[in-house]
């Protein structure tokens, strides 16, 4: 553990937003902040205060004060490094997570349509960061509380999740909240009739078998955190559908992706069940990598 969080900051909304929540998770796991903001074109600081108006680098500065300002508004005591960076944002950052337990990304509400806007700078690093990523709407409601609600995690049962696992119990047992654990799954193909309506008895043993997988899934975190309070479910649709539908009243919605080549950064590669809850899902979302 390295006991720091890093905030992107480029003084939008929803980087106010992410300072926010950056803050409160910093404040949790008693560990510091960290507000990064990087551009290529900034001037290099000067060894003493530069005089009024002549600060190359004035509105950087004040996005950053800005930014150590509403980190400091709620948790006074929080140990806050601010950091400017004279390279691509991209390479800062993906930098930043390495050194970091968490690396905290701003989206854009659209409001009524309760989706994210995720640029090509957030999906490349939620594709290829070695930490955790976390990404948080700009609230309409900048008062809301946006770690407010039970996390969430999604689990798809095919592949190791233990990574997860392990970032949802702790994350639940942190905020003394519940785990809610959903998996999604398709009826398989023997549980149809040749008139494609379902028969109810296959349909039942599927899902008692999807049932039986979860519990042996959470069994030994269940152990692990006795204190934290479960809430398992399966749900026969198409995963990004199952956890959607399921998000509404969550705190935290926490997804899984592969780890990838940490030297290469093509296009982004995400699977489409973390593209659609990263665009659609209406609370903040950590995607956490795993082998």
């Amino acid at each position: 553990m390295k006991d720091v969080i890093t905030a992107g900051v480029d003084g939008t909304p929803e980087s106010l937003s992410a300072i926010r929540w950056a803050a409160e998770e910093a404040q949790l796991r008693h560990a510091r902040l960290r507000l990064l903001h990087a551009w290529v074109l900034l001037a290099p600081e000067p060894a003493s205060h530069p005089e009024a108006g002549q600060d190359q680098n004035y509105w950087t500065h004040r996005v950053m004060d800005e930014a150590a300002t509403t980190a400091r508004a709620r948790f006074p005591d929080l140990p806050v490094d601010e950091v400017l960076v004279a390279k691509d944002p991209l390479d800062a950052l993906h930098e930043a997570a390495e050194q970091s337990d968490l690396l905290v990304l701003g989206s854009r509400d659209l409001g009524p349509v309760s989706r994210y806007v995720l640029g090509e700078l957030g999906l490349q690093l939620v594709a290829h960061a070695v930490s955790p990523t976390v990404l948080v709407r700009a609230r309409q409601d900048s008062t809301a509380n946006e770690g407010a609600g039970e996390v969430m995690v999604a689990l798809s049962l095919h592949e190791p999740c233990e990574a997860l696992l392990a970032f949802a119990f702790a994350s639940a047992a942190r905020r003394g909240v519940t785990l809610r654990a959903i998996h999604g799954r398709h009826l398989p193909s023997y549980a149809y009739n040749r008139g494609g309506g379902v028969e109810p008895i296959a349909a039942e043993q599927a899902e008692q078998d999807a049932r039986e997988d979860l519990a042996e899934a959470l069994e030994t975190w269940r152990e692990k955190f006795p204190d934290v309070r479960v809430d398992d479910r399966v749900v026969l649709e198409s995963p990004a559908p199952a956890l959607l539908h399921s998000a509404a009243d969550a705190g935290l919605l926490v997804v899984g992706r592969r780890h990838r080549d940490r030297h290469r950064l093509p296009g982004p590669k995400i699977g489409h069940v973390v593209q659609a809850v990263v665009h659609h899902a209406p609370c903040p979302v950590a995607v956490v990598p795993h082998e």
